[in-house]
């Protein structure tokens, strides 16, 4: 199971942070993904973390960060210099094993998302 939590209403330039709460799937020895999904659109990875790095879409690299903690069996999506195209529901997505792959297809467990708006 994955909770993500942390979404809201944000201004453009503003930072944020998602959290995605994993149960059933250690993230220590697999790979944790956000993907987002904006109207109208498909479903976009953003990142993926696991034991061999951080791989990141071009779209936010240089502004987003992903960091896991292991204690908490968490993962943490840090959001900076937002932009109104980054509207959209934040998934938290987990595969077995730790090829850092940013294809939906490959993940077979899914949070609800959360709603991320930036917006003026």
């Amino acid at each position: 199971q994955l909770v993500e939590s942390g979404g809201r209403l944000v201004q453009p330039g503003d930072s944020l942070r998602l959290s995605c709460v994993a149960s059933g799937i250690t993230v220590d020895r697999n790979t944790i993904a956000w993907f987002r999904q904006a109207p109208g659109k498909s479903r976009e990875g953003v990142g993926c973390i696991s034991m061999y790095g951080e791989t990141y879409a071009d779209s936010v690299k240089g502004r987003f960060t992903i960091s896991r903690d292991l204690a908490e069996n968490s993962v943490y999506l840090q959001m900076s210099a937002l932009k109104p195209e980054d509207t959209a529901v934040y998934y938290c997505a987990a595969k077995y094993g730790v090829q850092p792959v940013l294809m939906a297809g490959r993940y077979g467990f899914w949070g609800r998302g959360t709603q991320v708006t930036v917006s003026s």
